[in-house]
């Protein structure tokens, strides 16, 4: 057993299992799968109906006999501690805790029992594999962000050396670091690239800038997989050019795992498996196929918190050709981060806010929401809703939060709203720059 499914065993996430249970769904018939989908679905509402003392209140005023007129819960209401959303039986000892981003605008901290991280981690080996790729010990060349100091970094790193994956930064995109980074690859046998969508283009556009083909230095690179933020269609062709890879688009969310992933015939294949998807209009009935609304995601495993018809806070739509054991994502909108550019010239992915504002993302509640926004090269707003003004020390601290992560010398100004307006998508955008 390799070193990160030993880690998992040992934390009591029931991999094996998980990979095992996987297995029986990808072999059941279109009619044992809709048979098996409608009975997980029955079972978790009853579950957390008898359990959960926080569904029970959501749930009180609805008919819970029928699954269309369950409520849908919206982000704002999980905005209470933690403790106070979990079920009988559960703590924060025998569950997977984690935090959203925070790119919606909205932080969250959530938990899921061990057997449905379990299942999480199942699926991604699985979709990993159609490429080729061991999730857990193929080596990965990360772009992901990372806390630079404290027992965050430290357990990042270990994560990093359990996964056998090298983390390149996101917070320093200069053309100098970029230089680097194509060294690193060079010296490197990566199978296969992961991260935010914003930093690999920006890598990409340097390759294009200095005429390298990535494949051509680093010969094991066999794909690289971008998430977190909106890939377009011309960025995904410049990839594809400089990469000299197949280019793979991920959509998850940290609370519910993946919900969609590319298949080697370019169909963003949803998860059916573990989760359940639904797309509403704005009364939260169900669209047909191919009409856009909102993304309402049921988590058909966790029984420690309900995600039952969770609202993400996203739009998008379903191909008109989907199943219902093969529905394909046809197109998500939002979820797209800015480059920030500084005054000394240096670029950081605009998610390089979320390690920052992880600062104001406290289990008391206080901050509801908050964007960030550039409006010179040295002028930044921090705009939050909150029960409370930031007290003078908080500010200092996220003052302090983004000269360690960008650069000194920023003028940061505070800004708290009533309101955050929010885009014709329903999102909150977390960074814009206004930068021409």
């Amino acid at each position: 057993m390799n070193l990160f499914n030993l880690t998992l065993k040992l934390k009591g996430f029931p991999i094996e299992k998980a990979k095992r249970d996987l297995a029986e769904i990808h072999s059941k018939s279109n009619t044992e799968y809709e048979t098996y989908l409608s009975s997980k679905k029955k079972f978790i509402v009853e579950y957390h109906l008898k359990h959960n003392s926080f569904y029970q209140n959501i749930a009180q005023n609805f008919d819970t006999n029928e699954w269309y007129n369950l409520p849908v819960i919206q982000k704002s209401d999980l905005q209470i501690p933690l403790k106070e959303r979990l079920s009988k039986g559960f703590t924060h000892r025998n569950c997977h805790i984690h935090k959203t981003s925070g790119s919606s605008g909205t932080p969250l901290i959530f938990a899921k029992d061990k057997y449905t991280h379990a299942m999480s981690w199942a699926n991604f080996m699985d979709r990993y594999s159609w490429y080729g790729i061991d999730a857990t010990t193929s080596k990965q060349a990360r772009f992901y962000g990372i806390p630079l100091n404290g027992f965050g970094y430290y357990k990042e790193r270990l994560k990093d050396f359990l996964g056998n994956r090298f983390r390149f930064s996101v917070f320093d995109l200069s053309d100098h670091q970029l230089e680097w980074n194509l060294n690193k690859f060079k010296t490197t046998k990566f199978e296969y690239i992961n991260g935010y969508t914003s930093a690999i283009v920006q890598l990409a556009k340097y390759l294009e800038k200095k005429g390298v083909v990535l494949k051509n230095v680093c010969p094991s690179l066999k794909v690289c997989i971008v998430t977190a933020e909106m890939l377009f269609d011309d960025d995904k062709t410049l990839l594809e050019k400089h990469l000299g890879v197949p280019i793979v688009n991920e959509y998850g969310s940290a609370e519910l795992s993946l919900i969609a992933f590319n298949n080697s015939n370019e169909e963003w294949l949803v998860n059916t498996e573990d989760l359940f998807i639904e797309i509403l209009d704005e009364n939260d009935h169900p669209l047909p196929y191919g009409k856009e609304g909102r993304i309402v995601v049921t988590s058909l495993y966790n029984l420690a918190h309900p995600f039952i018809r969770y609202d993400l806070g996203d739009i998008g739509s379903l191909y008109e050709n989907s199943t219902l054991d093969k529905p394909i994502l046809k197109k998500v909108t939002g979820r797209t981060s800015d480059i920030a550019i500084l005054p000394s010239g240096k670029k950081a992915a605009g998610l390089t806010f979320y390690y920052i504002t992880k600062t104001v993302i406290e289990d008391d509640t206080n901050v509801k929401e908050f964007i960030i926004e550039q409006h010179t090269l040295d002028t930044f707003k921090v705009i939050y809703t909150s029960r409370i003004i930031l007290s003078e020390t908080k500010i200092e601290e996220i003052k302090q939060a983004i000269e360690t992560y960008l650069e000194s010398g920023l003028i940061i100004h505070f800004d708290r709203k009533t309101e955050i307006k929010r885009t014709k998508g329903g999102k909150l955008k977390q960074f814009t720059s206004f930068l021409k």
